[in-house]
């Protein structure tokens, strides 16, 4: 039997949702709720059996609903996800998880105090691509991970809300916690950025991680190239990859290729000699399926209900990328120095 499902929010992001969920075999979609009901009715469409909702209240209090996916303004995140979670109601959230760290870690409490699945639409996590790049990791493919670098710039809209940060890191952020071994845990956070535009807010940034291993991440994140970039590069131990989002013909590349260095005492003194080798071999182009990555969200969402356990990309997820985020904030804030993430612990939000 299928799940009822609202989707909350008519606007840049909503259209998406309602066309996964309702093609979806998982899902009921039976509203969508938004302040201005002619958005909401031209989403859904005029000869549609979908209602058209402009009372959250009114929604919450349905029965034949079990789940919301909140796609409205950042800062509304908290608000609608809490009242959703209280009124007993399945919450998917769009990125990011909300607005300010409290209010994330509140949204978490509370779905774990009520037994409520709620899941963070990290959108890239569910790509083929993501997906077998956390494969390759996971088994071992490209060894101990050494370094990482990304790129994710374009001739972007300046959000009149957030920085190049928060609009563009997240995708990135988020896919390290789906692929990094114990998700996305640096040690510190150091970010810089600038202003050209005198927009006040950063519109061209780097964001540094150090991770525990003794690897470093680095994010390159623009709304001012004239080109689009979407690559990341991981490499490891054995092997490194490539992933090309825009490349539609191979997307994924591993190079069998690196630096093999190593070190010996030589005498009693203890003095060490080095050797260098580097390794020239073969590259391989892993074959991916095409699916919509939204479809996999879907189906990752129905399932955690039904299977009463945590999704890929759940609320604890949403809060470590928001905990990346604002130590990128202070960071920017004092000169781009390296900031130490805090966590914040609450109880339930009463």
């Amino acid at each position: 039997m299928s799940l009822g499902i609202a989707v909350v929010g008519a606007g840049y992001w909503g259209p998406n949702l309602v066309r996964n969920f309702r093609s979806s075999p998982e899902w009921d979609l039976v509203a969508v709720c938004d302040l201005d009901a002619s958005r909401a009715q031209m989403v859904v469409g005029p000869r549609s059996t979908v209602e058209v909702e402009t009372s959250l209240t009114r929604l919450l209090d349905r029965h034949d609903i079990a789940a919301v996916a909140i796609a409205t303004p950042a800062r509304t995140h908290g608000p609608v996800a809490l009242a959703a979670l209280r009124a007993g109601k399945h919450v998917l959230v769009e990125k990011p998880l909300a607005d300010n760290q409290r209010i994330a870690r509140s949204m978490v409490d509370e779905a774990n105090a009520r037994d409520l699945v709620l899941m963070t639409d990290h959108t890239y996590c569910y790509t083929p691509s993501v997906m077998r790049i956390g494969e390759l990791i996971a088994d071992g493919v490209l060894g101990e991970i050494l370094f990482i670098d990304s790129v994710r710039i374009n001739l972007g809209l300046v959000q009149p809300d957030v920085d190049v940060f928060w609009d563009l890191a997240p995708h990135d952020l988020s896919i390290l916690d789906a692929v990094l071994p114990g998700g996305l845990r640096p040690d510190a956070v150091a970010a810089h950025g600038a202003d050209p535009l005198g927009a006040g807010k950063a519109c061209v940034g780097y964001l540094t991680l150090p991770l525990s291993s003794g690897a470093i991440a680095h994010l390159h994140v623009n709304w001012l190239s004239p080109i689009k970039i979407r690559q990341m590069v991981i490499g490891g131990s054995r092997r490194t990859l490539v992933w090309d989002d825009l490349n539609l013909q191979q997307r994924l590349a591993v190079y069998d290729r690196g630096v093999d260095y190593t070190t010996t005492h030589v005498d009693e003194d203890e003095r060490i000699a080095a050797t260098v080798s580097y390794r020239l071999g073969d590259m391989h182009a892993p074959a991916l399926p095409e699916r919509e990555a939204l479809s996999n969200v879907a189906a990752e969402f129905a399932g955690a209900i039904r299977e009463k356990r945590f999704p890929r990309t759940d609320g604890e997820a949403g809060l470590r990328v928001l905990n990346v985020l604002q130590a990128a904030s202070d960071s920017l804030a004092h000169g781009g120095e390296f900031v130490q993430l805090r966590v914040p612990v609450v109880g339930v939000a009463s």
